[in-house]
């Protein structure tokens, strides 16, 4: 299915993302729609997050929105960073990178895995929603230089390498955001 479709996200790693795993649909980013607003992230789920965001750019932009809530969640943390994964250290990538192995300094069991919750808000009050998730385990190092966020430190159990070492198609195969999105489709 064809469809023209605001990401409801400013970040640019995300759009590609979402771009690339659906390479059929026009997905505009939110610039390109029009839309420069700025929506606060107040739920507590991954779900109420992303269907906060797809709500706020359809009603701004009048076209169906495509939004989504993900984040790294830590068992030995209790599922931090969870739902605040971007603002963990309330600095960027580097430092929420840096917190996360502050944190786990001295712990064995490193389990983990990413979660996310995708959500299409459409312009007559329809609402899909979709989860996907991917387990790994948290390095004690960096490994590798593609990818974004926390990718440099979760070793997938899928690929056997961190998601920084990985290829886009590689990554998008297993992803937690690539795995929401093929059962978003499925609704569609």
């Amino acid at each position: 299915m064809s469809m023209t479709v605001v990401a409801a996200t400013g970040n640019a790693h995300k759009l590609q993302e979402m771009r690339a795993i659906f390479p059929a649909w026009r997905i505009l980013s939110e610039r390109e729609a029009g839309f420069l607003g700025e929506i606060e992230e107040t739920g507590e789920t991954f779900s109420e997050n992303a269907l906060i965001k797809a709500r706020a750019v359809c009603k701004a932009t009048g076209l169906p929105a495509l939004a989504d809530d993900s984040g790294l969640c830590v068992d030995a943390l209790g599922g931090a960073p969870g739902v605040r994964s971007a603002r963990y250290s309330g600095g960027g990538d580097a430092e929420n990178r840096a917190l996360l192995l502050k944190n786990l300094c001295g712990v064995t069991a490193r389990g983990a895995h990413f979660c996310c919750a995708v959500a299409l808000v459409f312009p007559d009050g329809r609402e899909l929603t979709a989860e996907g998730a991917t387990f790994g385990v948290i390095l004690e190092e960096e490994r590798g230089t593609g990818g974004f966020g926390y990718d440099s430190l979760f070793f997938s159990d899928d690929l056997q390498k961190s998601f920084a070492e990985a290829s886009e198609g590689e990554k998008n195969a297993v992803s937690h955001r690539g795995r929401a999105l093929a059962a978003l489709e499925k609704l569609c």
